[in-house]
């Protein structure tokens, strides 16, 4: 072939669309993350209360099995918010949230100790869609044990109960969407901030607990000290237990009123996003 044949030709090929190029990033995240088999068993392990619930509900509403079985469920337990809300509450503030603090950690931190950024930002790929794309890596995979198995009870009982029931309930059904994405991105972007402002993953790891246990603690304290419930603001997991009982219509445990708990877990959503804003600038090292 002559040698001017070789010249620049403009690639003639399809273009990838620009929110599939985010994709690529869960691809990756989850393909690293998924070779620990502790994380695969703890996944797993996050399905096992919503199949509990999936058969107290069943034997719940079917007579003939609560009869063999000799229980009167009634007496025990009701299909109703506070149910729903006892699930919504494993499967984010502990099953989420682990989950959360084993994946986000490494996230961007890798990045940022290769001094990667650069390379990332120097493809079609702006910084605010990097860090959605690394967000979706936590979001899709909180969803899974999150409103979608718990959604998932909610349209069983549904189910056996009948149409009436599903539309008396809605809220039920909305509290649950609603407050897992609250939980969700609540988590999710502290997973991220940490990530970035500390580049060694057990240390971000750490942090990240430690962010709800400072929390609760110094709730405690400030409730001892002044009797107030107010100390509860910087309880990140009271405030989102005060959120999911608005939504479920559930009693409200203590702490401040639902406003201000919306207003504070905002306001730390924001703080985390402006700490991505301020860390994620790229740069080449010269040597």
């Amino acid at each position: 072939m002559a040698v001017y044949e070789h010249g620049y030709r403009r690639y003639q090929g399809a273009v990838t669309a620009a929110w599939q190029r985010l994709l690529i990033l869960p691809h990756y995240a989850y393909k690293d993350a998924f070779q620990s088999k502790f994380l695969v068993m703890f996944f797993a392990l996050g399905f096992v209360p919503p199949l509990v619930g999936s058969v107290l509900i069943y034997l719940h509403d079917n007579l003939d099995a609560m009869k063999i079985l000799e229980i009167d469920l009634d007496k025990l337990f009701t299909i109703g918010p506070a149910f729903f809300g006892t699930f919504l509450e494993i499967q984010t503030q502990f099953f989420a949230f682990f989950l959360t603090m084993f994946i986000g950690p490494g996230l961007i931190s890798r990045d940022l100790a290769n001094n990667g950024l650069a390379l990332y930002f120097s493809r079609p790929l702006s910084r605010t869609e990097y860090v959605i794309g690394k967000l979706l890596v936590l979001v899709i995979l909180l969803s899974l044990v999150t409103w979608v198995p718990c959604l998932g009870l909610f349209f069983m009982q549904a189910n056996l109960e009948g149409w009436s029931w599903m539309v008396s309930n809605l809220r039920i059904a909305v509290g649950i969407f609603i407050g897992s994405w609250v939980w969700i991105l609540l988590i999710s972007l502290l997973g991220l901030a940490l990530s970035a402002l500390v580049r060694w993953r057990a240390v971000a790891g750490l942090g990240m607990l430690m962010v709800f246990m400072v929390g609760g603690l110094f709730g405690l304290m400030f409730k001892e000290f002044f009797k107030t419930d107010w100390g509860y603001i910087f309880n990140l997991g009271q405030l989102t237990k005060i959120v999911f009982a608005q939504l479920l219509g559930t009693e409200l445990p203590e702490g401040p009123p639902p406003f201000a708990a919306w207003v504070a877990i905002v306001s730390f959503m924001a703080f985390c996003v402006f700490v991505l804003d301020r860390k994620l600038r790229a740069y080449e090292v010269v040597t």
